[in-house]
């Protein structure tokens, strides 16, 4: 039976039994494990692209903070302090469609150094980079390029207009071609439907990324999805529920939106329906709980699996 077929038959189930059989998935090709990733918003706001989302384009009156490219300290602190908040990945994001020669020359340069400097995998999220540009990155030590779809391939040209998907789909070609590994997913909650998650899941199946950030929508004031009605607790549990039993060995992360309203009270039963990565100490424009507090739910979270796995 091929994975159209199978998720067709998760569908059908109701939600406690997907629930089960994605903590099942998560079990017995992941175990205990919990990944834990940060990033600096390292170039922020003024940005020519329109996505619907976004509170950082140049479109939108938001309340987005706006500055240059941050000095190569300043970076190289951020990852200094991710690591200290256990994350074993640092991603350094831009806005904007991409960087210039100049900047990208900047960010390779930064990325030399934290590899000198930090014990920590870098990633970056640079916007719509060219073969080159990837393969500089690459020889300066990044690891990981990231560049979410965002969205189903059917229902992104509702959220973008300025760049089209296709242009997202070579960029990770050309990311992988470069020896990047390929960290996508996207965003739950823009107005699209279920069909469109798996749309965008089985997208991501053929780009062959490596990790896959789930964010759940915070309607930000000045956006024009700023009224979108919030997923209820159902949409976005079985959505990482199919999503685990899809990519059953990969980390499902779950990124910006996690305490929102139709997630924070949930937020335990996500990672019992196969979610097993954070994003920790802020997003891109917003911050979140103290790592303190994500430390606790981590340690919490595996001994809750090593129970499940053992039968408890």
């Amino acid at each position: 039976m091929n994975i159209e077929h199978r998720i067709e038959d998760y569908r059908r189930l109701p939600l406690p039994r997907l629930l089960e059989l994605a903590l099942t998935a998560k079990l017995a090709h992941r175990g205990d494990s919990f990944s834990l990733c940060s990033i600096i918003n390292a170039k922020s706001g003024r940005c020519g692209e329109d996505c619907r989302f976004c509170a950082q384009s140049a479109h939108y009156r938001t309340a987005a903070p706006v500055y240059p490219l941050r000095d190569r300290e300043e970076i190289v602190a951020a990852a200094m302090e991710a690591k200290r908040n256990r994350a074993g990945h640092f991603s350094i994001v831009t806005s904007g469609r991409g960087l210039g020669e100049a900047e990208i020359d900047k960010v390779a340069a930064t990325i030399r150094e934290i590899v000198a400097r930090v014990d920590i995998k870098v990633c970056a999220s640079l916007g719509i980079l060219t073969p080159s540009q990837l393969r500089l990155l690459k020889e300066a030590g990044l690891s990981r390029y990231h560049h979410n779809l965002e969205t189903s391939r059917e229902f992104f040209p509702h959220m973008v207009t300025t760049h089209t998907f296709e242009e997202r789909i070579e960029t990770i070609r050309a990311a992988r071609e470069a020896g990047l590994e390929v960290c996508a997913g996207g965003i739950l909650g823009l107005g699209e439907n279920e069909e469109d998650r798996l749309s965008m899941a089985m997208t991501l199946l053929e780009c062959g990324v490596v990790s896959v950030p789930l964010n759940i929508l915070i309607p930000l004031p000045g956006t024009p999805v700023e009224h979108n009605p919030p997923l209820t607790a159902v949409e976005i549990l079985r959505a990482i529920a199919l999503y685990r039993l899809i990519f059953k060995e990969l980390p499902i992360r779950l990124a910006a939106g996690r305490g929102e309203p139709g997630m924070r009270d949930f937020l335990a039963t996500a990672f019992m329906a196969g979610a097993d990565g954070l994003m920790i100490g802020g997003y891109l424009t917003q911050g979140c709980r103290p790592p303190e507090e994500d430390h606790r739910f981590v340690d919490e979270m595996q001994t809750l699996w090593r129970a499940s796995a053992a039968g408890g």
